[in-house]
């Protein structure tokens, strides 16, 4: 969709009041961050979604498809936030995220299966995203029993060649699937739709390749992926402190991307790098006055760009911001909920629903249960 050019007229001029070199140059980007008065947001009931209470849930995207349906992927099956019991598994919803349909297990190898991301392409494919992990590897001594049955399953050879980066694809609205394959990056909210039909992945190479953060690219609806370019790094930054991008494209097509930063300068902040040419090109990463991870972006229907993400200091929860310029200024926080236990929380995702209202899922482990859930708030923003 393109923007009027009445909004790129008032983007000009507000890039212009900043100092702007170019639409997307050093001087329109230098002063990120100066915030703007947020909206009200009015939430509603907050609940729990999770169907079993006895498992561990972690790390979910929430998707909205053409026909309304939501799903919503994640890890589950779990012990706790490291173990070796980690699968991906998939609920749905088809009246708004009131209810929700019993969860399916959508994959579950040998190790640990990771964070999840998934979208609806163009095409109507399903794209879920996810990564495998030794991080428990450590704790198995400590356990024995189950974990080291589990673990013992595959040789260290075995196991260390099941580390990766991988995505699975449905063309029949999610009722059979593909085999894993590579998708060369990861990270937690998977990849988005381009408007020229592309599927653009932004994220890092964990385990495999040159360990590079930057963003690839599908051509073929999400069946095969190519790296397109490297992010650069910010000068006094390790790019090993990288994580968990996310994508947007403006209306205008310009993209954006959110880092979760944890180099010494503005650690445990957002940073921000954008494309003006399709993502061949970025910016240099540069803070956003944002301290939360990591980062869910959403173009809402007006053109407003909208970030989600987990706040891990008390009061714990889950906070949001608006931009109305694409990513040149954003709001001060909204909160959407503030009443977690601890800061094993975070990581939600937003859709937007028919009638303009918001609903947003994330995970959380409550006060009386070592065993995270998934939690789901609808909500709105008030003029």
């Amino acid at each position: 969709m393109n923007q009027s050019h009445s909004n790129r007229r008032q983007f000009l001029h507000d890039a212009a009041a900043l100092g702007a070199v170019g639409a997307f140059g050093a001087g329109a980007f230098g002063v990120i961050g100066v915030a703007r008065a947020a909206p009200a947001a009015k939430v509603g009931d907050i609940a729990t979604i999770s169907k079993q209470a006895e498992y561990y849930h972690g790390w979910p995207t929430l998707a909205r498809r053409r026909d309304g349906e939501l799903i919503v992927t994640y890890s589950g099956g779990r012990e706790a936030h490291v173990c070796p019991f980690g699968r991906v598994e998939m609920m749905r919803s088809k009246d708004d995220g009131a209810t929700w349909l019993w969860p399916r297990v959508l994959l579950d190898g040998p190790i640990d299966d990771r964070d999840s991301g998934v979208i609806e392409t163009a095409s109507g494919a399903l794209l879920v995203t996810t990564f495998t992990s030794l991080a428990y590897e450590p704790q198995v001594g400590k356990h024995g029993g189950r974990w080291a049955e589990v673990h013992n399953r595959l040789t260290a050879e075995q196991r260390k060649a099941e580390l990766g980066q991988w995505m699975i694809r449905s063309t029949d609205g999610g009722i059979t699937w593909s085999q894993r394959y590579s998708s060369i990056v990861n990270s937690p909210h998977g990849p988005v739709q381009l408007n020229d039909g592309r599927v653009l992945y932004a994220g890092k190479e964990l385990w495999t390749g040159e360990k590079r953060v930057g963003v690839c690219e599908s051509k073929d609806d999400g069946a095969t992926w190519a790296w397109l370019a490297t992010i650069p790094t910010r000068d006094g930054d390790s790019v090993a402190n990288y994580h968990e991008l996310h994508a947007v494209e403006c209306t205008d097509g310009r993209l954006v991307v959110h880092i979760r930063n944890h180099n010494k300068a503005n650690s445990g902040e957002l940073l921000q790098s954008e494309s003006a040419d399709g993502g061949r090109t970025w910016t240099t990463p540069h803070p956003i006055g944002v301290w939360g991870l990591p980062s869910h972006l959403l173009r809402l229907r007006d053109g407003r760009l909208l970030c989600t993400y987990g706040y891990r200091r008390k009061p714990y929860g889950n906070q949001a911001r608006v931009s109305s310029d694409g990513g040149i200024t954003w709001t001060d926080p909204l909160t959407i909920s503030d009443d977690g236990a601890s800061g094993d929380l975070g990581y939600p995702s937003t859709a937007e629903l028919a009638d303009g209202s918001l609903f947003t899922v994330w995970y959380e482990r409550p006060a009386s249960s070592p065993k995270a859930q998934l939690r789901a708030a609808r909500w709105s923003l008030e003029a």
